[in-house]
């Protein structure tokens, strides 16, 4: 699946919402926030990415990082449900692992944060 403007989280109101309103969950190499969207009509689920200076680095890091975030995002963005926004703040360690590992932690995120829903 193509990564597309629509999947993207552009406005400061859109990353305040998820990060006042959304729950936490911590992978070790990024932080993951999860809110349910106020404006349900926009298809699909949409992710901001954030790494800063202080975390991860240079320029050269944190782009590196944040390419990292949002291909993760784009290869499993159908474990996360549709009418949910996503905030990915990278951490010191995201570039230190192999890309295996850091998608291992985000499936085990979304398992987490999304559990499946059962049938009775």
């Amino acid at each position: 699946m193509r990564f597309r403007a629509e999947n993207h989280l552009r406005r400061p109101a859109e990353f305040a919402h998820v990060r006042q309103t959304g729950r936490r969950h911590f992978g070790g190499a990024f932080t993951l926030l999860v809110a349910p969207r106020p404006d349900p009509a926009v298809a699909g689920p949409r992710v901001g990415v954030v790494a800063s200076r202080a975390a991860v680095g240079n320029a050269v890091q944190r782009n590196r990082a944040k390419r990292r975030m949002r291909e993760l995002f784009r290869h499993h963005q159908t474990a996360v449900p549709p009418a949910f926004d996503l905030v990915m703040i990278a951490r010191s360690s995201i570039n230190r692992l192999d890309y295996a590992q850091i998608e291992q932690r985000f499936v085990h995120a979304c398992a987490v944060l999304f559990p499946p829903a059962t049938s009775s």
